[in-house]
């Protein structure tokens, strides 16, 4: 099975996810150890800067049993122009599973094309799906019931809102979305989105969004790869979560935010309200990884 994007899940699946993911949550806090994943290798593929995705699989990794092996792409013969169809036969070889970090996501779809075991998308500039499932795992936290919440986007139409657009619509999360003018999501994801029943609306507003919210969702405005511009501080003024927003929303709104957080995208005193779910939200990727390892690799 791979991994690629969040609607390789079906709904079913995501929900058995969510609980496995509460539940190893529960027996880390416990120190209970639970090697669900002994003797197996896994490769971690980056080819940008990680913080969360690369420490929160390296740690998962470990405390299920299993071995990680880091690989920078200047380190293997991909950087001597060998291709993806030998370097993922060859590892399908040596490893059990791959989660990978690129920029392009074709190139993690022919590695998935060419190899034998599991590959799972750590992060390309059109998904996120393991941001997503972490997403979901914290909502689910603070809100219990999923079905029919209003999850409210400001800022970016990029990789992780794409992947919280279709984890929204799998699991009848209300989505709303406010990006500049040029910046919304991709037509295909609103597409699918349609096709999966999700409730999606594309706006220009954030304050249309903002209302009446139970959850408000931002990003910095520069993703990975991307270089900082004047054009779009200027284009993206007004598109962060600010207390003006955060007062027309529910009263028990949670805030969050993928991080690495710039602070042109939020207040940051919000950062650190009663309102902000984002550092447990960043725990929750351990938790969810560790699922979905489990899921992938269990014998």
């Amino acid at each position: 099975m791979i991994f690629l994007k969040i609607t390789d899940l079906k709904k079913e699946e995501i929900k058995n996810l969510l609980r496995s993911s509460s539940a190893l949550k529960e027996k880390r806090k416990k120190k209970k150890t639970h090697h669900k994943l002994d003797d197996t290798n896994i490769g971690l593929f980056f080819e940008t800067p990680s913080t969360r995705t690369r420490i929160s699989f390296s740690v998962g990794i470990s405390e299920l049993g299993g071995n990680s092996i880091f690989m920078d792409q200047n380190q293997l013969q991909l950087a001597r122009g060998e291709g993806l169809k030998d370097t993922g036969r060859v590892l399908s070889k040596y490893l059990d599973a791959v989660a990978i970090r690129a920029l392009d996501h074709q190139k993690i779809k022919e590695l998935a094309k060419n190899s034998k075991i599991p590959i799972i998308n750590a992060m390309t500039k059109k998904y996120h799906p393991c941001q997503a499932l972490a997403d979901l795992q914290t909502i689910q936290e603070y809100k219990k019931d999923l079905k029919n919440l209003k999850f409210g986007w400001i800022g970016d139409g990029n990789n992780v809102c794409h992947s919280n657009i279709l984890a929204n619509s799998l699991m009848n999360i209300k989505t709303s979305v406010a990006t500049p003018k040029g910046y919304e999501p991709d037509e295909e994801i609103i597409q699918k989105a349609k096709e999966l029943g999700g409730e999606l609306k594309i706006s220009n507003e954030p304050k249309e969004v903002a209302k009446d919210a139970d959850v408000l969702y931002t990003d910095v405005w520069f993703s990975t790869g991307e270089k900082e511009n004047k054009s779009k501080i200027k284009d993206f003024s007004g598109f962060k979560i600010t207390n003006e927003l955060v007062e027309i929303a529910e009263n028990d709104v949670i805030i969050m935010h993928c991080m690495p957080i710039k602070g042109r995208e939020i207040e940051r005193e919000l950062v650190d309200s009663q309102h902000s779910v984002i550092y447990e939200q960043a725990e929750n990727r351990l938790h969810t990884e560790k699922a979905l390892l489990i899921k992938l690799l269990e014998k």
